[in-house]
């Protein structure tokens, strides 16, 4: 008998399955250096975090947590970077299924960090020459820096490396058709607005909160202007990118359109009440069950018209017009004093 090598993989299995994220070893690994310094960075990241939010107030404390969101992205975009060189190895060695790149639930991890830090150095400058972080304008500049991380995570983590091209997540040049499509989806605002209002109804009756808008009321032509340009272009493009044109082409090409759909619509919705906040506990539940759960009818309708058309300019144009519509239906409120302004 000819005794086996040890070191040969399993005759039955040629291709030993690949270790995941989440199994801290660099045995049969493609970037095992990556990979340590995603893990690494991150862990060290988000106890510098913790020591700097348990710290108080102080200028060490916020160096600190300035310094603990810049270690932490780095983990988690090198985390991703990683998973994606995992995947693409699995793909080719036949163990991967039709999407070979970083989990959208990873790389949306990494935005977090690097949105907050991309905030933080802003707000210097801003503060400097005297522009409030959480005025109007320090809003669209925080809304223009996290759209720019979404698009720039997307194109080093998933377009740079091969794994889906703009064209295939429906990202098209803005000619013509472009146009035609932000109609088309522009024209199902009205019916998803109706739909959105139902159930926003249904659930006030059984959790009686009042939810605060992330663009309150400006009160002055100037400030809701500058709301619409945030809410209604800057903030559409950003997360149709990440949520339609990535994360749901993604899950299509493993899981298909109808699993796609629910899991995407069910991420847009969560991350939309991840930073919820209420006077109590039980306040901030049931706040964020009711914007989670308000949400479901425009993220099941924007992730339907990016599969249906092919076209991230849809669900952008549904996006855009349905965030404008309840903007002004707001600010009209507030300056006829039906709503606080």
């Amino acid at each position: 008998m000819i005794p086996s090598d040890p070191g040969s993989p399993d005759p039955i299995d040629p291709e030993p399955r690949r270790p995941g994220a989440g199994t801290f070893t660099i045995e049969g690994r493609s970037a095992p250096g990556l990979f340590v310094v995603g893990w690494l960075a991150t862990l060290v990241g988000l106890v510098a975090i913790a020591v700097a939010l348990l710290a108080g107030g102080s200028t060490a404390a916020a160096i600190l947590l300035t310094a603990g969101l810049a270690v932490l992205s780095v983990g988690l975009v090198a985390g991703a970077g990683a998973q994606g060189i995992e995947r693409r190895s699995s793909a080719r060695a036949g163990d991967g299924g039709g999407y070979a790149g970083p989990s959208p639930f990873l790389v949306f991890a990494a935005s977090v960090p690097v949105s907050l830090l991309a905030v933080i150095l802003l707000g210097i400058p801003l503060t400097i020459i005297g522009i409030a972080v959480d005025g109007p304008v320090g809003r669209v500049a925080s809304v223009a820096l996290q759209a720019v991380v979404y698009i720039g995570l997307i194109r080093l983590l998933v377009v740079d490396s091969g794994v889906l091209s703009w064209a295939q997540m429906g990202v098209r040049r803005l000619d013509r058709n472009a146009l035609v499509e932000l109609a088309t989806g522009a024209l199902w605002a009205g019916p998803v607005i109706l739909a959105t209002w139902i159930v926003a109804a249904v659930l006030y009756l059984l959790f009686p909160v009042t939810p605060v808008s992330p663009l309150p009321p400006a009160g002055e032509a100037v400030g809701f202007a500058l709301n619409l340009l945030a809410g209604a272009i800057i903030a559409p493009v950003g997360e149709e990118l990440l949520f339609r044109a990535f994360a749901t082409t993604a899950w299509a090409r493993s899981l298909g359109d109808r699993r796609a759909l629910i899991r995407g619509a069910l991420f847009f919705s969560i991350v939309h009440v991840l930073n919820i906040s209420g006077a109590s506990a039980g306040e901030a539940l049931q706040l964020a069950l009711v914007g989670f759960a308000a949400r479901i009818p425009v993220a099941l309708a924007l992730g339907w018209l990016f599969l249906r058309r092919g076209s991230v300019w849809a669900p952008i144009g549904l996006h855009a017009t349905f965030n404008a519509i309840l903007l002004i239906v707001g600010e009209l409120a507030a300056r006829s004093g039906i709503l606080p302004a």
